[in-house]
């Protein structure tokens, strides 16, 4: 075949980024073509929520790579362009302009796009979604000066995080979630009810068990409808509902799609020449025996070099515990593991939950399956980590106790 020496990556997020990078690092000396979207050249999305969002860090400090890393390293970097077309028989992706392209691998890093609020007034003016710098530069210089009533629709990650922005640039918030935990999928009961005590001490309304049926507003938003029948006064309005897989090319290329591209722990395709990593890819993880598909930057991280290995024939078993963190006011955690809903227990705290400053560790059957830590950088996630990888039984009351040091809690 005459491309077999083009490796082509679509998507130009980190996780692309790292998978070109890894390509190089590894001695692949053939093309690397790496295809966006976005016309900006690859970058990181955490501070998109955080630093970024408030005006600490500037525009360079988010990409992944300076400007002249790509050209250096003999990368085809292919910005503002949409791949509509993926020929497997010719081994082929078509963009948006027509140009058709060979590749002899093909990893798929598409990513995934906020979820839309299809409700009347989803259109107006003043209702911001948050997913690319762009986003982020918009929605910072619609908070700039703060004295606006901001309302923050969903209480997942990106909607706690940018209210807790918006309370820094002096803004009214009010959160509406249908649930009635914040981060209830994604912390349980225990935890979701730490970060809502931690939004209300810094002055954030929150609205729970409230679903929002409408926008209100001339042209521009003026207010949030309620299933309760009621209106909240809003200035601007930031969605943060979710996210969904962009798993469309490989949908169109009959590769199989459940809630993200099926992979194996290799990060393959039931097609041997694609591969899929980052948001999109559903992964099965053998840590855990299930198939993961995990949206936060260190599946990003880690996952594009595991594909990129996986592309060169390396034995490759991708099994890392899920990892993210978030900084809230005067709150930063770290949490790393993974259960289904209901997937666990118990939840033992270990410090001072009250004082900000503690672990907690998700229980299954005695074993750790999850954990984080608040403000407690000494100890960090690391041994977190490590109970969750040895598998072994924990005694809950030295897991519990301060005193006894990590990872002593095994021992019986």
């Amino acid at each position: 075949m005459a491309t077999e020496q083009t490796f082509v990556i679509v998507g130009a997020g980190l996780a692309g980024a790292k998978a070109a990078q890894t390509l190089r690092e590894e001695g692949f000396e053939g093309g690397v073509t790496l295809i966006g979207a976005e016309p900006e050249r690859p970058y990181e999305r955490p501070p998109l929520s955080k630093g970024y969002l408030l005006g600490k860090e500037d525009r360079a400090a988010i990409h992944v790579h300076d400007e002249g890393w790509y050209r250096d390293n003999s990368v085809e970097l292919l910005p503002g362009q949409t791949v509509t077309g993926l020929d497997r028989g010719r081994y082929e992706v078509e963009l948006q302009d027509g140009r058709r392209i060979g590749y002899g691998k093909l990893l798929i890093a598409t990513g995934s796009s906020p979820r839309r609020l299809d409700v009347p007034g989803a259109d107006l003016e003043g209702v911001h979604y948050l997913r690319t710098v762009g986003d982020s530069e918009r929605l910072r210089e619609a908070l700039r000066g703060g004295d606006r009533a901001v309302v923050v629709v969903g209480a997942g990650w990106i909607g706690l995080e940018t209210a807790a922005a918006a309370r820094e640039y002096d803004c009214e918030v009010t959160v509406v979630e249908p649930r009635p935990i914040p981060l209830e999928a994604a912390l349980g009961p225990e935890m979701g009810a730490f970060f809502a005590g931690v939004h209300r001490r810094h002055g954030t309304g929150l609205r729970l068990g409230t679903g929002v049926t409408g926008f209100a507003g001339d042209g521009r938003v003026e207010a949030v409808v309620t299933d309760a029948g009621d209106e909240i006064r809003a200035d601007m309005v930031i969605v943060g509902v979710g996210v969904r897989p962009n798993d469309e090319l490989a949908r169109q290329a009959g590769l199989p799609v459940d809630n993200g591209i099926l992979v194996d722990q290799a990060l393959r395709t039931d097609d041997p020449d694609i591969y899929a990593a980052g948001d999109v890819a559903n992964a099965f993880n053998p840590l855990y025996g299930e198939r993961i598909r995990a949206e936060h930057w260190a599946n990003a991280l880690n996952g594009g070099p595991a594909a990129a290995r996986s592309m060169l024939g390396r034995e490759v078993v991708y099994d890392r515990a899920p990892y993210f963190f978030t900084d809230q006011y005067d709150v930063g955690m770290e949490f790393s593991g993974w259960f289904a809903p209901g997937g666990y227990d118990e939840v033992v705290v270990r410090g001072d939950l009250e004082g900000q400053e503690f672990h907690a560790f998700w229980l299954s059957g005695g074993r750790v399956v999850a954990g984080m830590h608040v403000n407690r950088w000494d100890e960090g996630i690391t041994p977190v980590q490590e109970l969750i990888r040895s598998g072994s039984p924990v005694d809950r009351a030295r897991l519990a106790d301060p005193s006894v040091p990590f990872p002593d809690p095994t021992k019986t």
